[in-house]
C-alpha cells in the first residue's frame, strides 16, 4: 500500500509573508520524509487573473524548487496561463475531459466530489487522475454545513476498487487523521492545520502521525 502524502491548500490570501511559510513547510516535509508533501494548490478567489498570475509566481517557483505539484484550484484559464501542473475542479468547473483538452496529456486534474461514490466513478470515467472526497471534518475552507459527510469507510471502499487516488478533504488535522491514513486515504489535503499556525511543527506532527 502505498503511503499517505500531503497535499496542501493555499489560505486565500497568499501574498506578505505567505511565500516564506510556503518555503518553510515544504523545506521541513523534504527534511521529515523526501515525499511527505507532494503537491500544493493554488486558490484564491475574486482577483483577475493577471494579479493570480502575480501572485502565483513566487509560490510556483517554491514548488518547482521542492519538486511539489502545483496545482491551480477552480481554472483551467489560469492553470493553462500559468503552465501548472494541473487543476482541481469542483462539481460545476467544467469536465475533465475539456480540462485534458486544454492542459494536455500530462496535466493533473482533480475532481471534487463529496461523499459520492456515483460521482467518484464519473470522474475517473471522464478521465480524472484523482478524486477528492469530504469535507470529512467541520472546515473553514469547505463551508457546506448542511452536505452529506463522507466517512472513512468511503476511502477504503474506493482504493480497494479502483486505481485512481483518492484525496481526503476537510478540516483534518494531525489529531484526527489517523482514521484516514488508515483507511487508505492516498492523500491528505490541509489548509488551516497548517497555515494557522506554525507551518512547520504542524508538518513534524502529520509526519508523525502518517510515517511513525
Amino acid at each position: 500500500m502505498t503511503q499517505t502524502q500531503l497535499y496542501l491548500i493555499s489560505p486565500l490570501d497568499v501574498g506578505g509573508e505567505f511565500p516564506a511559510k510556503l518555503e518553510r513547510a515544504l523545506a521541513a516535509g523534504a527534511r521529515r520524509h523526501g515525499d511527505l508533501v507532494t503537491a500544493f494548490q493554488f486558490r484564491v478567489k475574486d482577483i483577475d487573473q493577471h494579479e493570480a498570475a502575480r501572485l502565483a509566481a513566487p509560490l510556483q517557483a517554491i514548488c518547482a524548487a521542492h519538486d511539489v505539484a502545483f496545482i491551480v484550484n477552480d481554472s483551467v484559464a489560469l492553470a493553462k496561463r500559468l503552465k501548472a501542473d494541473g487543476v482541481h475542479l469542483g462539481q460545476d468547473d467544467g469536465s475533465p475531459k475539456d480540462a485534458r483538452a486544454q492542459l494536455g496529456r500530462e496535466a493533473q486534474i482533480g475532481v471534487t466530489c463529496h461523499a459520492s461514490r456515483h460521482m467518484a466513478m464519473e470522474a475517473g470515467e471522464a478521465g480524472a487522475d484523482y478524486v477528492a472526497f469530504g469535507a470529512f471534518f467541520p472546515s473553514s475552507t469547505k463551508d457546506k454545513g448542511d452536505a452529506e459527510r463522507p466517512t472513512p469507510e468511503l476511502l477504503s471502499w474506493w482504493t480497494q476498487l479502483f486505481e485512481i487516488p483518492c484525496v481526503a478533504i476537510g478540516g483534518i488535522t494531525p489529531e484526527n487523521c489517523k482514521p484516514l491514513v488508515e483507511a487508505g486515504a492516498d492523500f491528505l489535503a490541509v489548509s488551516h492545520a497548517v497555515w494557522g499556525g506554525d507551518e512547520v511543527a504542524a508538518i513534524e506532527a502529520f509526519a508523525k502521525v502518517m510515517r511513525g
